[in-house]
């Protein structure tokens, strides 16, 4: 591969892209073909379309693309589903539920899930944060009934994709700033002041008007005990303090690489790697998923092979939604090692229109075309990077800068996004129902911050 050039032009690696996800659609929604099966087969084909040397395209390209994805979403995704189960079985998820219903009330419940997750979306990655947040979500929503999934569903979810894509320490908005130039701080303070207005337009009332059109039951990821309690529940206290411990673990992981990365402590030391390391997306699930087989099984009374029971089955019904999620990333990689994400950045470059509408674009067209949402944040980044650092832009503008390219790289979640596979199948939707309902979302909170950056940008 480190040999290889991409022979074909833009036009041509555009409409092999696009002919790419038009079979995607077909064989998913009109053959019923197993998504995962689809993905693998087109992939293949893409990559073979492109040009990709035959002899390295499965290991270095395919494989590696899957492997790649799964290295940093499987254990998120087994992991956080364990911690779910245990809640959801032990009756805390109904627990947490009852409780959050009777102090918000049934009609602002929705409004105060997405609030918590907006919240608890600082420190945590978007895939952890909705494996953790989504027994308690599932269980509100069972608690007041109807076909209420996506209201309760899509706040949530939304608030994770909010602060994921707008603010650091998550990866997209850090790097960025790094090409940029920008001030870290003046980046976090902007997209605090955006996260709220941006998830209560594209989640909370994108969820509650969607919810209307596409009624959907709860599903029954996590298990369905509502009827079957049992008599000794952990308390309310208890089973919020075991979804805030990763949340402690992981500000830990961020905060001391902050500190480090200001000269205040020193990251060789081995007491802060040792801090750093349990503070890992993984390390932290681990541990809490650990404390929780402890807390709400064996101090419950629950014998150790029940809960080897319990998390055999766990890991069983994820089983799909993991693989899928992986082939939809070997997807993105082979759309990434083509070359289609080069070429279309040097055709926008060439448009010469101003810096900020530029790194939005730019964004909007590499997330649309490769899937990743950081690969396309920091393509732009990296692309745009000697033209805004030389531009002599104050703080506010180099940061609303890079905001836009973060708010480009969200737009329209489609098939070549793991993510957008991730959320359909946690959620029991189809791929037809997903386009119309997550994707779309993805657009508008896409849009939506960048009219509020640009607005920022004009103003000061």
């Amino acid at each position: 591969m480190e040999d290889w050039t991409q022979t074909l032009g833009a036009g041509p690696l555009l409409g092999i892209a696009a002919a790419a996800v038009a079979l995607i659609l077909f064989l998913v929604i009109k053959v019923r073909l197993h998504a995962f099966l689809v993905l693998i087969v087109v992939s293949l084909l893409t990559a073979i379309a492109t040009g990709l040397p035959m002899a390295v395209l499965v290991n270095d390209v395919l494989v590696a693309g899957f492997g790649s994805t799964l290295g940093s979403v499987a254990l998120l995704i087994g992991l956080g589903a364990i911690l779910g189960r245990l809640i959801e079985s032990s009756g805390g998820a109904k627990v947490v539920a009852e409780k959050m219903v009777s102090v918000f009330g049934e009609k602002r419940a929705a409004f105060a899930l997405g609030l918590t997750s907006l919240i608890l979306g600082f420190p945590i990655f978007f895939d952890a944060g909705l494996i953790v947040m989504l027994p308690i979500i599932f269980a509100v929503a069972r608690r007041i009934g109807g076909k209420n999934l996506l209201l309760y569903g899509f706040s949530g979810a939304a608030a994770f994709s909010v602060m994921h894509v707008l603010l650091p320490p998550h990866p997209g908005p850090v790097s960025a700033s790094e090409f940029f130039e920008a001030d870290l701080g003046v980046v976090l303070l902007l997209g605090l002041v955006l996260a709220f207005p941006v998830w209560y337009v594209s989640g909370y009332l994108w969820a509650t008007f969607v919810n209307k059109r596409y009624p959907m039951i709860v599903p029954a990821l996590f298990g369905v005990k509502d009827d079957d309690q049992p008599t000794n529940p952990p308390k309310f206290g208890t089973v919020v303090a075991i979804l805030v411990l990763p949340l402690l673990l992981i500000f830990l992981n961020t905060g001391l690489n902050a500190l480090g990365s200001a000269g205040v402590v020193d990251r060789d030391q081995t007491w802060v790697q040792a801090l750093m390391l349990i503070g890992t997306s993984p390390v932290a699930l681990l541990i809490t998923a650990l404390v929780a087989l402890l807390v709400l099984g064996r101090f419950r009374g629950e014998n150790g092979s029940a809960l080897e029971k319990l998390v055999e089955g766990t890991l069983g019904t994820v089983a799909s939604v993991i693989l899928i999620t992986g082939a939809g990333g070997m997807f993105g990689g082979v759309l990434r090692a083509s070359g289609i994400g080069d070429a279309l950045s040097e055709t926008l470059d060439s448009w010469g229109m101003p810096l900020i509408f530029a790194a939005y674009v730019i964004a909007v067209v590499l997330r649309v075309a490769q899937g990743s949402a950081t690969v396309a944040l920091v393509t732009t980044a990296g692309l745009l990077a000697p033209a805004v650092t030389s531009a002599g832009l104050s703080v506010i503008d180099t940061a609303a800068i890079t905001l836009a390219a973060a708010a480009g790289s969200v737009f329209a979640s489609h098939v070549n996004d793991s993510g957008f596979w991730l959320v359909g199948r946690l959620m029991d939707m189809d791929v037809k129902t997903t386009l119309k309902t997550w994707t779309v979302q993805q657009a508008i909170e896409s849009v939506v911050a960048f009219v509020l950056v640009l607005a920022i940008y004009l103003i000061f």
